[in-house]
């Protein structure tokens, strides 16, 4: 009897499954050294900060984490050309032809001490307002969504819709 029950706890622990954390899927660009960082227009900014009690600021006003995607959205498609939100300049991009992109940049920071939980929260809203974005283009511009296209309609559906997130380094806010 004991010889079948070392037998079949041999057996679930060889075929047992662990599941591995993969981390955050983040494209970093290569470092260069002595680089002056580009001047960037403060309407092009859209600055988001999380503090150590998980508050979230949206250009320096309290938000909500649902309101990030539809207020990222508003900032990068700047429907109206309203002077608060980002500025566009027109591209020509294969595939799509012109087409005005936006100059913003999405530059998110949090505290040392907010909890991870609240920056991956706002690092999805972050991930689905891009998605939806490339997607409502895509199906305007080609009638499907972005995962449907092939690859050279979905890279010039990326160039009209770069995903421009700024991430600086953890800082304390609250002392």
């Amino acid at each position: 009897m004991a010889d079948v029950a070392f037998m079949l706890l041999i057996f679930f622990i060889v075929s047992t499954t662990m599941n591995v954390d993969s981390g955050i899927y983040r494209l970093l660009p290569q470092w260069v050294d002595n680089v002056e960082p580009p001047k960037i227009n403060k309407r092009n900014t859209f600055v988001l900060l999380i503090n150590r009690n998980n508050d979230l600021l949206i250009n320096s006003e309290f938000a909500q984490t649902s309101e990030v995607k539809d207020r990222v959205k508003e900032f990068i498609l700047n429907p109206r050309n309203l002077p608060n939100l980002s500025e566009k300049e027109e591209v020509e991009i294969e595939g799509i032809g012109a087409y005005n992109r936006s100059k913003g940049i999405i530059s998110l920071q949090n505290d040392r001490g907010t909890d991870y939980g609240a920056y991956i929260a706002i690092q999805n809203e972050l991930v689905k307002a891009f998605r939806e974005l490339r997607d409502e283009l895509a199906y305007s511009v080609f009638g499907q969504n972005f995962n449907k296209l092939s690859e050279d309609k979905q890279e010039a559906i990326t160039k009209a819709v770069p995903t421009a997130v700024s991430e600086a380094e953890p800082v304390e806010y609250i002392k």
